[in-house]
């Protein structure tokens, strides 16, 4: 949905804009496409995004070699206090999930790793292999919404008493019977995903994000977050409608929530059916697009 992305952000030529997840560099440089005088600030942790960036020949773009966690500091160190907009493409990158070696994907054997930023040293071997089967039990119940998460667990801490789980097909091979018949891929991907959370602790970072933007986007400011999974859009919707991710916020005289931004879209944007079938990805994104008050 990279016209509905551009559109939510409604760029100024001579505005300051931040992708926190640079990925392939496809919504920077279509940000790019329409500044004269402004500039572009894109943030990854991937060192494979600095490979993409080389090819952003721009004095208006400049690369974050960071966690978007971490966004308020490194915009500070890099002179800038306040945005015109901020855009964020959640999950894992199409060339994470296409890079074999990296162990995101079920499709191929490779050591189990999903660490987004290779520098970290946690990785989905270790935690399966040394996380307590209480904790592996909330891990795939809370990331992975895995029904059988406590069975699951059983079976891992089961299973790697007897040998380790190093592997993509190990750990496929492992939680296997645990699996529908015929339904087995969605069964892995819920699996993988808990895994890919856990390792890069995805949630607390996009909180840790959505905070800071409502503090660095000028009044007017839009904030553009495209979700792929419950999870994640429950912590955006939350956050925009209002203003904190748990419970009921405090309300003032007219009974309006205290909040940084409004939303734009009562109800996520929702890929159409053809881009549906050009990216079978999209059929789970969710754009919510909201401006600063």
């Amino acid at each position: 949905m990279l016209k509905e992305c551009i559109e939510g952000l409604q760029v100024n030529p001579q505005g300051i804009y931040v992708d926190v997840t640079f990925g392939g560099g496809g919504h920077t440089k279509e940000i790019l496409s329409f500044i004269t005088s402004g500039h572009v600030y894109s943030f990854d942790q991937d060192k494979d995004a600095v490979v993409n960036a080389a090819s952003l020949d721009s004095n208006s773009f400049t690369l974050i070699e960071a966690n978007f966690r971490h966004l308020k500091r490194f915009l500070k160190l890099n002179g800038i206090s306040k945005v015109d907009g901020i855009l964020a493409d959640l999950g894992i990158s199409s060339h994470q999930i296409d890079s074999a070696e990296r162990g995101f994907s079920t499709r191929f054997d490779a050591e189990l790793d999903m660490r987004m930023d290779r520098e970290m040293t946690k990785t989905a071997k270790e935690i399966i292999a040394t996380y307590p089967e209480k904790e592996l039990h909330r891990i795939f119940g809370m990331y992975g919404e895995v029904t059988n998460a406590k069975t699951l667990a059983a079976t891992l801490a089961k299973t790697r008493a007897n040998g380790k789980i190093s592997t993509v097909e190990e750990l496929k091979t492992a939680i296997r019977p645990l699996a529908t018949r015929g339904k087995e891929n969605k069964y892995f991907a819920q699996v993988f995903q808990a895994l890919r959370i856990e390792v890069n602790e995805e949630l607390k970072a996009l909180e840790e994000l959505l905070v800071q933007t409502g503090d660095v986007i000028k009044p007017g400011g839009r904030l553009v977050v495209m979700a792929y999974h419950s999870l994640e859009d429950r912590l955006v919707k939350n956050y925009i409608g209002k203003g904190m991710f748990h419970g009921e916020p405090e309300k003032d005289v007219y009974g309006n929530y205290y909040k940084p931004f409004d939303a734009i879209t009562r109800k996520p944007i929702e890929a159409s059916e053809e881009e549906v079938l050009a990216n079978k990805r999209a059929r789970s994104a969710k754009l919510r697009i909201a401006v600063k008050l």
